[in-house]
């Protein structure tokens, strides 16, 4: 995942521990790596399909 995100091992361990949060650009690259959408990582949505995206 992290070359696909660009976030390592360790961010992920304190992002789940709770001792740090994501930041826009890393949700984003997590939404866009799991072909989701932001909302649908948050829990806003159930949809799992991501929005259409711009070229």
């Amino acid at each position: 995942m992290q070359l696909l995100t660009g976030i390592d091992q360790s961010d992920y361990s304190k992002i789940e521990a709770g001792k740090r949060y994501y930041t826009f650009e890393q949700c984003k690259r997590i939404a866009m790596a799991l072909n989701t959408s932001m909302d649908y990582l948050a829990g806003l949505t159930d949809t799992k399909e991501p929005y259409p995206r711009n070229s």
